[in-house]
């Protein structure tokens, strides 16, 4: 997104959070692309056949998230970040409802674990054990919490997961790099 395409959408959401609700309807042209790119980047790790598409997941996203009146964001980072915490629980629940359902309810949300930078196909899990042991992680380390979620449900590159929580890129390879080692243990052990 251009400068000046930023610096509105910063504009807009300053706006939505003094409550101007009609700064909604013009946000949305400016961020859809963007939240389209994030979603369509959850939908790849998730099993074919889907029955959420990613254009829904991003409308229903959207609405949780400007439709609650109650937020304020502090720039599109933050907006973002949100929008990602907000598409995590939409599949969250998904999957919780999926197998709640007595026909088919032992189907797997799968993702990965493997950067889709690294070689190899990476091994896959279930949406739902990665969502519980992110927050078993983050009951451990908040910020290496924090870092998996915009990693995994965000759709953030290493770099910009650290310019949204505020942290050197140092800091976050490093988070990261245990994050990704804790959690691809207590994966392969719930137990631990």
């Amino acid at each position: 997104m251009p400068k000046p395409a930023q610096k509105k959408v910063t504009q807009i959401l300053g706006q939505l959070s003094d409550g101007d609700s009609s700064a909604a309807t013009e946000l949305l042209p400016l961020v859809y692309d963007e939240l389209r790119a994030l979603a369509g980047h959850y939908m790849q790790a998730e099993r074919l056949g889907h029955s959420l598409q990613a254009t829904a997941l991003v409308h229903e996203a959207y609405v949780r998230l400007v439709g609650s009146g109650t937020l304020e964001f502090n720039g599109r980072q933050h907006f973002f970040a949100v929008a990602a915490r907000a598409m995590r629980r939409l599949l969250v629940n998904h999957a919780r409802d999926r197998k709640a359902r007595k026909r088919g309810g032992d189907e797997w949300d799968r993702i990965t674990l493997q950067d889709e930078a690294e070689s190899g196909g990476g091994q896959f899990f279930d949406v739902l054990d990665l969502h519980d042991a992110i927050e078993a992680l983050a009951d451990r380390n908040d910020r290496q919490g924090r870092l998996s979620e915009l990693r995994f449900f965000g759709g953030l590159e290493i770099a910009e997961a650290a310019d949204v929580m505020g942290v050197s890129l140092t800091t976050a390879k490093r988070d990261w790099t245990i994050a990704r080692a804790w959690l691809t243990r207590r994966l392969a052990d719930p137990n631990l």
